[in-house]
């Protein structure tokens, strides 16, 4: 993998959350003692070196293998988004074997991204040091809970989360935005949701986060997703991890 220093993308200085944007960060970092991390965007870039766009190509070329020409819509495969795949074959055909070969396919190609995924700069830094000040860490993702696990490991990360790894079901209907894996890690944790922080890179983490009752913060690596996260009501964004290292440890 790749080293934890990487910069994954630029960062343009003025993005850099001025005064009044760094006490308000500090404010939401402040009451959290349980942190839910999103795993593809704020951890690692998952498809770094592993095109998710090809992914979901293969994965919509096999089911047209299978016979099943027309399963997705246009719309859905110009998506070019793996899980968007999975989704609208389960809303077609709900826990069917189609469905769960699907999901194993998503699943394999995931683990082969897990070589070369990069990893979010900052982010190794910020789990340690978060976990080393008290702060109880999970992962609540879209992404399989083996292929988070095998990555973790690759890492040296996973004693900061095991064994709190809330990652994809069988139950596919449940994928964010529905809050199903927050809740999940809320509930194994005894944590109340005022107490907990969600740090997120999509539309789909906030509004899982806003359902759950859950604070969040906003990862964007560049203008485009910070965009997204503004347009579907998150207010609390930073583009860079720095900055939430910063305010965690001038909480030390």
């Amino acid at each position: 993998m790749t080293s934890d220093t990487t910069q994954t993308d630029p960062v343009a200085a003025e993005n850099e959350p001025d005064a009044e944007q760094l006490k308000k960060l500090r404010e939401l970092i402040k009451p959290a003692r349980v942190v839910l991390w999103d795993f593809d965007g704020p951890v690692c870039r998952l498809f770094a070196g592993h095109s998710a766009e090809r992914v979901a190509v293969d994965l919509v070329d096999w089911l047209e293998g299978q016979g099943l020409h027309g399963l997705v819509t246009e719309e859905e495969r110009k998506s070019l988004d793996p899980h968007v795949v999975l989704r609208a074959v389960d809303l077609r055909h709900p826990r069917s074997d189609l469905v769960a070969a699907l999901e194993e396919r998503l699943t394999l190609e995931e683990l082969r991204a897990v070589s070369s995924a990069m990893p979010t700069m900052y982010a190794d830094v910020l789990i340690r040091t978060w976990t080393a000040m008290g702060a109880r860490l999970a992962v609540a993702t879209n992404n399989s809970p083996r292929v988070v696990s095998a990555y973790l490991q690759g890492r040296d990360l996973a004693p900061c989360f095991a064994p709190h790894i809330y990652g994809r079901t069988q139950d596919l209907h449940r994928l964010k935005p529905d809050p199903d894996c927050l809740n999940r890690a809320l509930t194994v944790m005894g944590a109340a949701p005022s107490a907990a922080l969600m740090i997120g890179d999509t539309p789909s983490d906030y509004l899982a986060a806003r359902s759950a009752g859950v604070p969040f913060l906003g990862y964007a690596r560049n203008n485009r997703k910070a965009k997204l996260l503004r347009e579907a009501g998150a207010t609390s964004i930073v583009q860079s991890l720095f900055p939430v290292l910063d305010a965690v440890r001038d909480q030390a």
